[in-house]
């Protein structure tokens, strides 16, 4: 059995040996916090820049009608169909014109029993201007306004019967421009009226993308900018270049409505998607630092002597991996990749050589 003095041996023995992992431990603790981390950088140079806007369109028809009926009533006839194209003034719809070709009978009518009676006071008057003194003066003054009143009567109805040839053109539909038929909206038998759409009709000659850009970038965008256009379901892309921006955001979607034109002729269905890069400014050489960098937006480290120095910076806010500086950072400086982490002041050691 131990001695009490050698018990009390291993038991400074064993402290001893437990205060010495102790201050070990807090050596290395010690070491390893005052180790310097490390970053990566980039030297800031200056290298041409493109700043594109990327947004997402439809191909559209630069002309595109939507025909509507200028009369009420039965729709007689339906001869075309979606896809069909079709010439300028070709009948397009037939409204049943029974009811205005009445009314052109009567009027023709009407006409005919008052050039009757202009003729009748015509001769009436002739024959009493021949008796000369042989008649009184007022009934030849009344002969006089007869024939007037009769030739007024003629030329009202007259007018009423071209009102109503006019209006019976109106009961056959016509094309306004020669295009495409895209849309059917009315059957044949249904009755319809000036309100109701009965087809889209577009020409597909010269088409266009029709787009909305959000109105954080509505100031950027301008006439005649250039636009690289890739349309959904082909690897190629297109030349084109904004040819209508917009004088007014959408209040309920805040978005700005552009127009993109094909540089060169495209052949493609109306409402394919279309991605679109808006090339908003282009540069010869500009300084860049990636987003990743930026400290609140409005700042970057810089490594100067193995500290990272907080180095405020004036970038051109957009949407994209690498923004343009344009105040702050000088050409040379190492700029830190990724300020997560970092502090002002504190210790760096650069990755790679």
């Amino acid at each position: 059995m131990p001695k009490p003095a050698t018990k009390r041996r291993l038991w400074i023995w064993g402290a001893a040996g437990l205060l010495g992992l102790t201050l070990a431990g807090l050596v290395w603790y010690q070491f390893w916090m005052a180790r310097p981390a490390a970053v990566t950088v980039e030297i800031a140079a200056l290298a041409p820049v493109t700043r594109v806007l990327a947004v997402n369109g439809r191909i559209a028809a630069v002309r595109s009608v939507d025909v509507r009926s200028a009369v009420s009533g039965n729709l007689a006839g339906l001869p075309v169909a979606e896809g069909d194209v079709v010439k300028e003034n070709q009948i397009l719809a037939q409204v049943d014109p029974a009811a205005q070709n009445a009314t052109v009978r009567q009027a023709m009518a009407a006409l005919d029993a008052a050039l009757v009676a202009q003729q009748q006071a015509t001769e009436i008057y002739a024959r009493a201007v021949a008796l000369g003194s042989n008649i009184s003066r007022s009934e030849l003054e009344a002969n006089a306004h007869a024939v007037q009143s009769t030739t007024q009567e003629v030329a009202r109805l007259t007018a009423s019967l071209d009102q109503a040839q006019i209006v019976l053109e109106d009961y056959s539909i016509r094309a306004p421009i020669t295009g495409t038929v895209l849309e059917l909206d009315a059957e044949k038998g249904q009755i319809i009226g000036p309100t109701h759409r009965l087809l889209t009709l577009a020409d597909l000659s010269e088409i266009l993308v029709e787009a909305d850009v959000d109105e954080a970038y509505a100031t950027q965008i301008a006439m005649g900018q250039p636009a690289v256009l890739q349309l959904a379901g082909n690897t190629g892309t297109q030349q084109g270049h904004v040819s209508f921006v917009s004088s007014r955001v959408d209040e309920a979607t805040g978005g700005l409505a552009i127009k993109i034109s094909f540089d060169a002729p495209v052949v493609a269905p109306v409402g394919l998607t279309v991605t679109t890069n808006i090339i908003v400014d282009q540069r010869d050489a500009a300084l860049t630092v990636p987003r990743s960098a930026l400290v609140n937006g409005d700042a970057v480290f810089v490594v100067a002597d193995g500290v990272a120095q907080l180095q405020p910076v004036t970038v051109v806010q957009w949407p994209a991996a690498r923004l343009i500086a344009t105040a702050g950072l000088d050409e040379g400086n190492a700029v830190i990749v990724d300020a997560t982490g970092i502090s002002d002041g504190q210790p760096v050691a650069v990755d790679g050589p």
